[in-house]
């Protein structure tokens, strides 16, 4: 307990305090982070967006954005002030239709200050005009825009929404899309979801996209370049939309030989996943020089280098089980990440049987025998790996491992019940480690605390009584690598520069 005493001069201000209504001195500024340990600036509070409507203009040649942003949000409390996470340069903003003070802070936020302070429930409207040149901004030290020869691409994980649109960066906060863009005739704009119309006037094409499913910010996407675009309809039903660069050079046939297989794949993965959840699918590849591939919803993101050495159809798997986990249901903060990237790299595993290149089982078998115990392989904990091993191997090999560990605990049946209604339990929202958990035990009727414990969070190779017992490498000779290892480890990079 602290006292504090008060100067005679200040009685005077603190009279007057007393005097302002209850009401009104209970408005304060909504915290400049969601609350997510891993990323204490990521997200706002005092708010939830539901829809984002952006309206964009795009020069390939200069890199150039012009922007107006509009957000449809309800407050979560009484606010004097609240937060949007971007980088561009900001001409106006409106809330309610009047016009709003604004400043920016920190790496990323921009301050908004409403005329009349909101009351909490209050639905909101916000208008953001901006522009800029996404890839002269930084943020941390880096960008998340990539500029390439014909265009640009947002895409990235945990964030990329800061260098083209304002935003709630954060899981947590999902909205519904539309994505309007202006583009020169010859160059494509892609986006996330359904494809709503194209029109030209004047030199330039406006494309417009809707995402109609809640879907995170770091999983929205925008693609300026020139593309040649496919066009298909999976078994299930569902349209798909693929691009790809008309500059990909040696890596075109088979990054085309391998995301044209999309719907195939979705279909295949929703005898293990349940139902497809989005009513738009594909992929695109445009002609950046980086490494990884990511789950942005409907339509993943491909780095050629994903295509070096021939077709990649591993890759495909891993981002479309993101749909399902990661995109579908999201984490609820970032230390969640085993949620989806262990299943991610398990769904490569089926694909595995299902190619008849290695079972899950011996591939399972394989990473326990190939990491010794002193490899940092173990000091990485799946479920609560820190930000920096965030994405680190361990979280997709040793995460997949201890979904084998589970598979043979619980049986195929328990097991695979696990995996179908997972998604549906929590479809379009969020979950954690301790949620899956929970639902592991529900489903199979078992308690499952001691291998969660042991495969996810001991910072140490589970040892051979643990192994056996989850039916890890029991045999008395080193496993022989799985046909399917080489092009599963091709992956690996998915989410490295």
């Amino acid at each position: 307990m602290h006292r504090r005493l008060i100067a005679p001069g200040a009685l005077a201000a603190a009279s007057l305090m007393l005097a302002i209504p209850a009401s009104a001195a209970s408005f304060s500024p909504g915290a400049p982070g969601i609350g997510d340990p891993y990323y204490p600036d990521y997200g706002n509070g005092g708010y939830d967006v539901s829809h984002y409507d952006l309206r964009l203009k795009y020069q390939p040649a200069t890199d150039e954005l012009e922007g107006t942003a509009t957000l449809l949000a309800r407050t979560t409390q009484d606010l004097s002030r609240f937060d949007l996470d971007f980088l561009l340069d900001v001409s106006e903003v409106r809330v309610n239709g009047a016009k709003a003070s604004f400043t920016t802070s920190g790496e990323h936020e921009l301050e908004i200050t409403p005329k009349s302070p909101l009351a909490k429930g209050t639905s909101v409207t916000v208008v953001v005009r901006y522009s800029g040149v996404p890839s002269s901004k930084q943020a941390y030290g880096f960008t998340s825009w990539h500029r390439t020869p014909d265009g640009g691409v947002g895409a990235n994980e945990p964030e990329a929404a800061w260098w083209w649109f304002p935003s709630n960066d954060h899981p947590l906060d999902k909205a519904t899309y539309d994505v309007s863009v202006l583009v020169p005739d010859g160059s494509q704009a892609i986006s996330n979801g359904t494809l709503q119309s194209t029109s030209s006037r004047l030199g330039w094409t406006r494309w417009n996209w809707r995402s109609d499913k809640p879907q995170a910010t770091y999983l929205a996407t925008l693609a300026v370049g020139r593309f040649d675009l496919t066009t298909g309809t999976t078994d299930g039903g569902i349209p798909v939309v693929n691009a790809y660069s008309k500059d990909l050079g040696a890596n075109a046939g088979a990054a085309r030989a391998s995301v044209e297989r999309t719907g195939e794949i979705a279909d295949w993965l929703s005898g293990y996943f349940g139902p497809y959840p989005f009513d738009a699918l594909g992929g695109y590849v445009p002609n950046t020089t980086t490494g990884y591939a990511l789950e942005t919803q409907t339509r993943p993101f491909y780095s050629p280098r994903q295509f070096a050495n021939g077709s990649n159809t591993s890759v495909v798997v891993h981002e479309l089980a993101h749909q399902w986990y990661g995109d579908l249901v999201s984490v609820r903060g970032w230390k969640d990440i085993w949620i989806n990237e262990g299943f991610a790299r398990y769904a490569q595993w089926l694909w595995s049987e299902h190619e008849d290149e290695g079972t899950a089982q011996e591939l399972a078998d394989y990473v326990y025998a190939s990491h010794p115990a002193d490899d940092t392989f173990w000091t990485v904990r799946p479920g609560d790996p820190g930000p920096e091993n965030q994405f680190d191997i361990a979280v997709y090999d040793r995460g997949a491992l201890a979904l084998q560990a589970l598979r043979n605990e619980i049986g195929d049946e328990a097991f695979f019940a696990v995996l179908k209604g997972w998604p549906q339990k929590h479809a379009y929202g969020n979950a954690s480690v301790a949620d899956f958990q929970r639902y592991a035990e529900e489903v199979s009727g078992q308690p499952l605390a001691g291998l969660f414990d042991t495969w996810l969070f001991q910072p140490s190779k589970p040892g051979a009584p643990a192994a056996r017992g989850a039916a890890i490498a029991r045999g008395a000779q080193a496993p022989a690598r799985p046909k399917s290892w080489k092009g599963i480890a091709a992956t690996n990079d998915v989410h490295a520069g």
